[in-house]
């Protein structure tokens, strides 16, 4: 089974563009972050249409995350419990049935944190606070589990091309990798650093033309369950997605799995 993860960046202006690669990948499930558009501005009945079944969690203009999936939901949850007042919709997670039994499947998009100075850095820091909680009691099932998508984490400096670029970075400072660390510690694996000791940039500046000098950074993530790191065949980086016609500043990031 392929599981993708992509932070798709606007999906009215990147429909046709995923369109595109669902029907020449067909992962079984792919993950979208930053839709950039309530639930009922999703182009529901043309992904459909490809074989999919469609739960988003939407937000106007900002953020919103969405499965994509050839199999049915079993359940869905929407938003990261912990914080009543917190209205971002950065968290979606499905359940589904599989030989042998279910498989647990949560997409996020971390929050940013720059800049640091401001209220956006500690409303990163008490999400992943609140996500670390979350997982521990996913973990706690002891079952298939993987959560994925925009983390908004350099984990180390192997993980960008400039890290000395990235000191002082909300996506590289020591309080958000201390937390990262924390999801590792729990016993979620970083399925890319399992099977490759290579970079694998998934992100691209437009801002910096970072494309075009290969000034990327790692910043898509699977993370895995003990049973479902078990059950890991293999990590691809789609890099030549950002190459496509008005790309995504981000690409697919997909792992397969023998479930």
């Amino acid at each position: 089974m392929r599981i993708a993860t992509w932070n798709i960046n606007g999906i009215k202006a990147r429909q046709g563009l995923l369109q595109t690669w669902l029907t020449q990948q067909s992962p079984e499930i792919a993950c979208l972050q930053e839709i950039k558009t309530i639930d009922e501005g999703f182009p529901r009945a043309e992904i459909e249409s490809l074989g999919y079944n469609v739960e988003t969690f939407g937000q106007k203009s900002w953020n919103g995350v969405a499965i994509l999936s050839k199999l049915p939901f079993d359940e869905v949850t929407r938003g990261l419990p912990g914080d009543d007042s917190d209205e971002q919709s950065r968290l979606i997670e499905g359940v589904f049935s599989v030989e042998g039994g279910a498989i647990r499947i949560c997409c996020i998009y971390l929050p940013n944190g720059n800049p640091v100075d401001s209220e956006k850095f500690p409303y990163k820091l008490s999400w992943m606070d609140r996500l670390i909680s979350y997982v521990e009691g996913r973990l706690a099932l002891e079952e298939p589990f993987v959560l994925l998508g925009d983390f908004n984490i350099i984990p180390a400096a192997i993980d960008a091309r400039h890290p000395e670029a990235w000191v002082g970075d909300a996506l590289f400072r020591p309080e958000s990798l201390e937390r990262f660390r924390t999801l590792s510690n729990l016993g979620m694996t970083d399925a890319l650093r399992a099977v490759s000791s290579e970079p694998g940039y998934t992100f691209w500046d437009f801002k910096t033309f970072g494309w075009e000098r290969d000034n990327g950074i790692r910043i898509d993530h699977l993370l895995l369950s003990p049973q479902a790191a078990d059950r890991l065949d293999g990590v691809t980086v789609h890099r030549e997605v950002r190459g496509w016609d008005k790309p995504s500043d981000h690409v697919p990031v997909e792992g397969n799995f023998a479930f």
